[in-house]
């Protein structure tokens, strides 16, 4: 399961997903969103193949980058633009597409924007600015 609060059973979602993508088994559409994202990141496809990566704590200090969490917010990217939420996402992703010229980096862009989004809602304790978000898209959108 991927939603949830569960950690591990969030992981496992990931580390199935890729499993079954490596075997050539039938995926669940979610599945497949998710082997696709391992896809595009080679850098992880080890580490999700590794005994320990349910349990590893992915930390700042460490110096390394969660791939969970970066896996993550490429899938919460591709929904947003699935369901054009918030409201104007999806043009202003097509936009920022033809500027950046490739779809992984334009999802990235996409990603800081998202991050500092909720950076900003953590950091304030108040809801996430969509207005904010979407401003920084169209600067990403922009070339800027």
């Amino acid at each position: 399961m991927i939603f949830g609060n569960d950690r591990n059973s969030m992981r496992a979602a990931y580390r199935e997903a890729w499993r079954k993508r490596s075997e050539g088994a039938p995926l669940e559409p979610l599945e497949a969103q998710i082997a696709a994202v391992v896809e595009m990141h080679p850098e992880y496809q080890k580490a999700l193949e590794s005994a320990g990566v349910l349990e590893r704590d992915y930390t700042p200090e460490g110096g390394e980058s969660n791939p969970f969490l970066h896996m993550g917010m490429h899938l919460a990217i591709h929904e947003q633009i699935s369901t054009d939420r918030p409201e104007g996402i999806a043009r202003l992703y097509k936009k920022a597409l033809k500027k950046v010229g490739d779809i992984h980096e334009a999802e990235h862009r996409l990603m800081e924007c998202l991050g500092q989004m909720l950076w900003s809602a953590h950091r304030h304790g108040s809801e996430p600015d969509e207005r904010a978000y979407l401003d920084c898209i169209r600067r990403v959108a922009k070339g800027k």
